[in-house]
């Protein structure tokens, strides 16, 4: 379509709000979303795990910044980070700050488990704010739910290109199977898009909590049968597992 005034390609609409009750003719619209941000660290051997863990949350307590810290399962001298906020400019001055602060030095980024993803709506979302600012914090502080597992992704492009009825149906399968662990106290998810934030170019961050280690693993095996896994993920990892050290919890002011 093209403007009359100039003959110009008209452009299109663009609401970046989150959307949600369309469906039920009770539309509600939120522009706030929450990032969530994993660092890894290799610890340096003149520096025990669990101290380097304690550092970081007393560098986190001191900012405000709400964190997980984590021993990383797969390497001994390893931690990682969890922060989330707001307003991402938290990760520059907050976390990144915290984390050059002193005493932390012997901290080694590996950048390559680096994740970094914004809470989206599907649009079924019952409570947007919820959904959107406190549901992926709580799920990762829950102190019944110390083990974590975190990896992004990517789907293909043939995804894209299908018709609405189509992803809806297959995004369906999913969400399905992720209720039953969920309502079965086996594996609850936090599920944040990535896209341009990601290196890599992956599109979603996933990150599985639970209070054993087993069902997340489980439901990551249950998932590759799915159609969206089997035919349309094109990449998946890299997999960070992480059991909680430590929660530093938010304050009054802080997100």
């Amino acid at each position: 379509m093209s403007d009359p005034k100039n003959g110009s390609p008209e452009l299109p609409d663009i609401d970046v709000r989150e959307r949600a009750g369309h469906h039920t003719g009770d539309p509600r619209h939120l522009d706030t979303r929450l990032f969530m941000q994993l660092l890894v660290f290799n610890v340096d051997p003149d520096m025990a795990p669990r101290e380097a863990a304690d550092e970081l949350a007393s560098a986190m307590r001191k900012r405000s910044q709400p964190a997980v810290i984590y021993a990383d399962v797969n390497n001994p001298r390893g931690i990682g980070l969890l922060t989330w906020t707001e307003d991402p400019a938290d990760f520059v001055t907050k976390v990144g700050e915290g984390v050059a602060s002193e005493g932390l030095e012997d901290l080694e980024l590996l950048p390559e488990y680096t994740m970094l993803g914004r809470s989206y709506a599907t649009g079924y979302e019952p409570d947007l704010e919820f959904w959107l600012l406190r549901r992926p914090a709580d799920t990762a502080l829950n102190a019944e739910w110390p083990w974590a597992v975190w990896y992004p992704l990517r789907r293909s492009g043939a995804f894209a290109q299908l018709e609405g009825r189509e992803q809806a149906s297959i995004l369906k399968e999913h969400g399905t199977i992720g209720r039953a662990y969920g309502q079965k106290d086996l594996a609850h998810d936090i599920r944040l898009a990535c896209h341009g934030l990601d290196p890599n170019d992956n599109e979603f961050v996933i990150g599985l909590v639970g209070k054993d280690l087993h069902p997340l693993s489980h439901i990551v095996q249950r998932m590759r049968s799915t159609r969206q896994t089997s035919e349309f993920i094109e990449q998946m990892g890299p997999f960070f597992v992480g059991h909680a050290i430590t929660r530093v919890r938010p304050t009054p002011h802080s997100a």
